[in-house]
């Protein structure tokens, strides 16, 4: 496996693999983050989910790509040519048993995350989206993550409008339930309430 590999640094705004393409490549994120993400039929970009550090990316035993896979910040990745992968996770049981671990595990976040769309508030969304985030992230000694997505992104992905995900964020500020540093630095004051409130 380590001879099929290669590190590939790919710059925030960089695109690894695009919906549609043919599935050439398949790798793990090292480090950084990356957003998965569809066109919907109105031609706008969905974001349905992100990749964190040692998360798998791209398809293995797939012709096409099923989403675009974009870095968000800049990243670090290890790529394999997707048809050699293949051939040595179908001569490598252990391999192939790992893949659908990790499969599984996949389908069972998209079950939360669907049930997180459907039944929870709009609140609840947001700080579950900010706990994982401060979970999956890499918290420095000041305890402080950037986040990685603007307001924006986050209503697309929480189907949520901007205005909403502000409003939920000055809400969880002003509970001392977390603090903002600069534009984007995040820092989890209260985990115990985060995690109540996201419904955790």
């Amino acid at each position: 496996m380590h001879r099929l590999g290669r590190r590939l640094h790919v710059s925030r705004g960089q695109t690894v693999v695009w919906e549609g393409d043919e599935s050439l490549v398949v790798g793990n994120v090292i480090d950084g983050l990356l957003k998965l993400s569809i066109i919907s039929a109105n031609g706008t970009e969905q974001i349905v989910g992100l990749a964190y550090p040692s998360d798998f990316i791209g398809r293995p035993f797939g012709a096409q790509s099923g989403q675009s896979v974009t870095a968000l910040v800049d990243s670090t990745v290890c790529i394999f040519p997707r048809r050699a992968f293949d051939a040595f996770a179908e001569s490598h049981s252990h391999l192939s048993q790992a893949l659908l671990r990790r499969t599984l595990d996949d389908l069972d976040r998209a079950r939360q995350w669907m049930m997180l769309l459907a039944r929870k508030s709009a609140s609840a969304r947001v700080a579950s989206l900010l706990l994982d985030i401060w979970q999956r992230s890499r918290v420095t000694n000041d305890r402080a993550v950037r986040l990685p997505l603007s307001r924006q992104q986050m209503g697309d992905l929480l189907g949520l409008v901007i205005e909403t995900v502000s409003r939920s964020i000055t809400a969880l500020r002003e509970q001392g339930v977390v603090s903002l540093r600069g534009g984007r630095g995040l820092i989890v004051e209260d985990p115990a309430a985060l995690r109540a409130i996201a419904g955790d």
